[in-house]
């Protein structure tokens, strides 16, 4: 089974913009109920969908206090409890971030990294994209970032390849 997850962030001077659980060195960030983490959002929703367990809004409301400013692993944590509990596993993740500046090259072994212990994987099994927009829209003025997801789930096994 195969899910598809979809972020969107306004950016803007000041904030942090973390992807992937990685603080990206940037002048500006994402505007957010949590920290904004598009990449994991994202992931999450991919998850939540191949499962077909509603979105991460279901789970964590935007309009829910105890999620605020809150580091988005834990709900990539908490999503995976709800794949597990159901008897899936993920088999593998590829992500597309579309981000006009900064170029995040440097930055993809450590985000693919996070990912990988969060989601139980190997990181071979996870891929990390990156493309700008060609200065189009929101996100070639560099106002928005964005992360499209998808990821395959398979019934639990006992062994991992």
């Amino acid at each position: 089974m195969v899910g598809f997850g979809f972020d969107v962030h306004v950016l803007a001077q000041g904030e942090d913009l973390i992807l992937a659980g990685v603080k990206i060195d940037a002048p500006f960030g994402t505007i957010a109920h949590s920290d904004g983490d598009v990449i994991f959002h994202a992931l999450c929703d991919a998850i939540l969908g191949a499962a077909a367990l509603g979105d991460i809004g279901e789970h964590f409301p935007d309009n829910d206090a105890q999620y605020k400013d809150r580091d988005s692993s834990y709900f990539v944590v908490e999503t995976m409890k709800l794949l597990t509990k159901e008897n899936y596993e993920l088999v593998n993740i590829d992500i597309t971030l579309l981000l006009e500046k900064p170029k995040i090259l440097s930055y993809k072994a450590a985000m693919k990294a996070n990912i990988a212990k969060l989601c139980n994987l190997s990181e071979k099994r996870v891929n990390i994209k990156a493309t700008t927009n060609e200065n189009l829209g929101h996100i070639g003025r560099s106002e928005g970032v964005s992360a499209y997801c998808i990821c395959e789930i398979q019934t639990l096994t006992l062994e991992k390849n």
